[in-house]
């Protein structure tokens, strides 16, 4: 390996497509750079993800920036993703700048009708005041790198590859299929001064004896003129947080015979999955997605989760008799929790006289936990601590939401920073919060446990040290089979 004291150039990892594994690439290599001596932070100029995290100084980031902070074992900040887009519907999103939304726009208004000038400039302030603080920054690109159409509204890709002087890595997935034309295609469509910001190239996700592709790797590097840094086998024992909800589709199920079965609803906009990510862990407990009125009645515990369009979510699921499923389930006396916007469609009212939804003013809910709700304009972010249903123990969550909802019955369920009541509880099966990460609390998990029929306990999950244990298998994983010593001659800055 080279010495690590060498001046290094800022990482980026851009990729063929969407979804071909760049979020936890960077993740990876983040740990890697930490590991090895620097003072890495993670950065994308513009994200798209229902995901999002809020930072320390209460603002909103996407997800995927909060995890790879945690990777370099920093706090999260608003500059590691200054441009965030909330998808509303299929045609809008939310507009989140520097961590606060500047309205809804439609994909044709935010490409066209915004001054991409003026974003990207914001963009480019934020890597620059975090370049200021740590070394390197490990970037991340959007989707595909060779969209032509887009290429003059670029603010992600390799225009920031281009103005941070990126050492780029181009990442592709080779379960897909057709990795040859895709890496190609996707260099060849760049323009030279582009095309010269890509150092390597790395495969990820290959299945099977990676010897076999010796010649395969010989080929591209042929082809393009770009060695190949990296072939990344596929996994499934290292778990990472995900940013995109495609990942829900491996705990799409149904009921199990002998465990706990806690079925989340599966909402059409439904946000922050990563709220259940520490329940799936526990001991005697299936933890699944669906959308079958089915198996949300079978379900021994039934969470609604957070959305980013409550108005359209509580139509859809009143709609498809899934509404009707959790109220026969609530009235048979098992449990219903809700978060965020499961918590307001839990309600018996949801109202929006601004329109920061849709053209629908006011619904109702379903009815379960007396509380109205209305949708404001303001959005509250911010991290919390507090104290759940009179357990000592003090808990951590965050909230992102652009609701205010009123209790007119019940008690509060959680006590926010020693004074302020969240949420509406009724009784142990019946309640609703705004904290996001509620369950990844002991107090919060041993509750639900409890009250549902959970005896016997199980020693207590501590997720953080678990979080903490995969980011090192993933950096390990990612260094056995990384040319690290090439890695490092790559994004060597000379003199």
């Amino acid at each position: 390996m080279k010495n690590i004291q060498n001046k290094v150039a800022p990482v980026m990892f851009v990729g063929t497509g969407s979804d071909v594994g760049k979020s936890v690439v960077n993740a990876a290599y983040c740990r890697i750079l930490l590991q090895d001596g620097f003072a890495p932070a993670p950065f994308k100029a513009q994200n798209m993800s229902l995901n999002s995290f809020a930072t320390p100084e209460g603002l909103e980031i996407g997800r995927a920036q909060a995890v790879q902070a945690e990777a370099c074992g920093i706090p999260c900040s608003v500059d590691m993703n200054p441009v965030l887009l909330k998808p509303v519907s299929n045609q809008t999103a939310q507009v989140v700048l520097n961590g606060k939304p500047i309205g809804n726009q439609s994909a044709k208004e935010y490409f066209l009708g915004t001054d991409r000038d003026y974003i990207f400039a914001q963009a480019k302030n934020a890597f620059d005041r975090l370049a200021a603080k740590y070394h390197p920054i490990v970037l991340e690109g959007a989707g595909s790198i060779s969209e032509l159409n887009l290429r003059s509204k670029d603010i992600v890709n390799m225009r920031m590859a281009i103005a941070t002087q990126a050492a780029t890595f181009l990442i592709a997935d080779i379960d897909r299929g057709g990795v040859f034309g895709s890496v190609y295609g996707t260099i060849k469509l760049l323009e030279p001064e582009e095309r010269a910001r890509i150092k390597g190239i790395i495969i990820n996700k290959f299945r099977g004896d990676i010897d076999l592709f010796k010649d395969g790797r010989k080929m591209l590097e042929e082809l393009t003129g770009v060695p190949v840094v990296a072939i990344l086998p596929y996994f499934t024992d290292i778990k990472i947080e995900q940013e995109d909800s495609v990942v829900v589709d491996n705990y799409m199920g149904r009921t199990e015979q002998g465990k706990l079965n806690i079925a989340v609803v599966l909402l059409r906009h439904m946000s922050n999955f990563t709220d259940f990510n520490a329940m799936e862990k526990v001991p005697g407990v299936h933890l699944f997605y669906t959308a079958d009125p089915v198996e949300i009645e079978k379900a021994d515990v039934v969470i609604i989760p957070g959305s980013k369009n409550t108005i359209f979510d509580m139509l859809d699921i009143r709609k498809k008799g899934i509404a009707k499923a959790i109220l026969n389930a609530h009235h048979s006396g098992k449990a219903v929790y809700g978060i965020c916007g499961g918590y307001q469609i839990m309600g018996t009212q949801i109202n929006d006289p601004y329109g920061m939804e849709g053209d629908t003013q006011s619904i109702p809910g379903l009815g379960i936990l007396p509380v109205n709700t209305i949708l404001s304009k303001e959005k509250v972010t911010e991290q919390c601590t507090f104290t759940f249903q009179g357990y000592e123990q003090k808990c951590e969550g965050y909230e992102i939401h652009m609701g205010q909802t009123q209790r007119l019955g019940g008690t509060a369920v959680c006590n926010i920073n020693g004074k302020e009541g969240d949420g509406c509880f009724l009784n142990p099966q019946t309640w609703g919060t705004y904290i996001h990460g509620i369950l990844d609390n002991k107090a919060v998990i041993d509750y639900i446990l409890e009250h549902n029929g959970v005896t016997e306990r199980t020693e207590a999950f501590d997720y953080a040290a678990f979080k903490e244990e995969q980011y090192n298998k993933l950096a390990d994983h990612v260094r056995a089979n990384t040319d690290m010593e090439l890695f490092y001659d790559l994004i060597k800055v000379e003199g």
